[in-house]
């Protein structure tokens, strides 16, 4: 049986500029909605006194999103086409949910970021672009939507993806691609309708089903966070001493020579093993036990990297840091890092500066973080950690914190 692809997407953008009901028109249009939840949502509608069928609902499954109308957490949804399987995080619009963004944004190859035709780009338009940025989101779709309500117009779609690549060329976004749509009545969406035959380009859909996404993993730099030491304790297998663990990015052959971090520890690879046999290669990301040539003392949250390509490897540095938090940062309370699979304790030194997400001006650090600031941290660490820029590798190059006392997960990181 073939593997299907999987892609992960977000969608993004102000208040009602029609993300849930563009999600729930994907849904409809590729036929991944079950019979009794469309026959629900047409209920549903029909309470609310409006006709037709409110695709919306499909997505605002909270309570309080449909009192408010509002989406407020991140709604996840699964489909699929013959080509590739999905899944959409629906993340917040408001500014005070910042955080719900970026915890969906996290694990995104693509983001898509609806603007309203009739009121162009936004203040939150510009912050979604630059937390899309921020998180290392390689591939942005421009959904300029309800077109329907501006009269189909070439030239107000044409003005507003100007003025939004002018904003986004002080962005780190490899790739921006704008369509024009409309999520109420479908078109460009899954069909093409016939109301703008002067756009050209892909419907939505065909983007999300063609965006070649292997290139998202980082294949140059190999880096093996080390989960579990596998020692069998029985007398057949008592000499096996494997390292398992998921390969973050890269890939590895028999006989590479590798260096154990933070030890220095050098070897090479004896043999690739998983649950469907031995390899000769694994790549990037492959689930994998590693066997050594020597015996090296390894521990979860060591990692494994070819030995001429090493991270650095520091007690300090800086990171651009989310706070998820109710709960302010306290510089006097302890915190803990977990990075790929190793745990430490860590201080935060300083707060070098914050990032006003909706100008997107730095301003002065002060001494506390409230929930959804985003700010650039110096931290000091108890044990030195492997760490890549974020840029290059999003999987070495990205953190949580965690309050000690409460093992809360209290801020998201990117090394910078």
């Amino acid at each position: 049986m073939k593997n299907i692809e999987l892609l992960r997407f977000i969608t993004a953008g102000s208040v009602d500029d029609g993300k849930s009901t563009l999600i729930g028109r994907l849904l409809h249009d590729s036929k991944s909605i079950f019979e009794d939840q469309l026959c629900a949502i047409e209920k549903t509608t029909k309470r609310r006194g409006l006709e037709g069928v409110d695709l919306s609902l499909l997505t605002d499954g909270l309570q309080a999103e449909r009192e408010q109308g509002i989406t407020i957490d991140v709604a996840y949804r699964y489909f699929a086409t013959p080509k590739r399987k999905f899944i959409i995080a629906d993340t917040p619009g408001h500014e005070q949910y910042t955080r719900n963004m970026v915890t969906g944004a996290s694990t995104a190859n693509l983001a898509i970021i609806l603007i309203d035709a009739r009121r162009g780009v936004l203040t939150q338009t510009r912050r979604h672009a630059y937390l899309a940025s921020l998180v290392g989101i390689p591939h942005l779709v421009v959904a300029v939507n309800k077109m329907d309500l501006v009269g189909y117009s070439q030239e107000v779609f044409e003005s507003i993806v100007k003025q939004f690549e002018e904003f986004a060329s002080g962005l780190n976004l490899r790739n921006i691609i704008p369509i024009p749509i409309s999520a109420l009545a479908g078109d460009n969406v899954v069909e093409r309708g016939s109301s703008m035959p002067w756009y050209g380009g892909e419907t939505l859909l065909e983007v999300l089903e063609n965006i070649e996404i292997d290139h998202d993993i980082n294949m140059e730099d190999f880096r093996f966070p080390v989960q579990w030491v596998c020692r069998p304790q029985t007398e057949e297998w008592h000499d096996f001493r494997g390292y398992m663990g998921r390969i973050e990015s890269g890939s590895i052959r028999i006989g590479d020579a590798v260096t154990v971090l933070p030890s220095g520890r050098t070897s090479r690879v004896r043999a690739i093993s998983t649950f469907d046999g031995n390899l000769v290669e694994a790549v990037a990301p492959q689930s994998v036990t590693l066997l050594l040539e020597d015996e090296i003392d390894i521990s979860r949250g060591d990692m494994i990297v070819k030995s001429e390509n090493r991270p650095d490897l520091s007690k300090e540095f800086e990171a651009m840091l989310c706070w998820l938090s109710e709960d302010r940062l306290d510089v006097r309370r302890r915190y803990l890092i977990k990075h790929a699979t190793k745990t430490a304790r860590i201080i935060i030194d300083r707060i070098a500066c914050r990032v006003n997400v909706n100008t997107l001006e730095q301003e002065s650090g002060g001494e506390a973080l409230s929930m959804n600031d985003i700010a650039r941290v110096g931290f000091k660490v108890q044990h030195a950690l492997a760490i890549d820029s974020y840029a290059k590798n999003r999987a070495t190059g990205s953190f949580i914190v965690i309050d000690e006392a409460t093992n809360n997960t209290v801020a998201a990181g990117m090394m910078i």
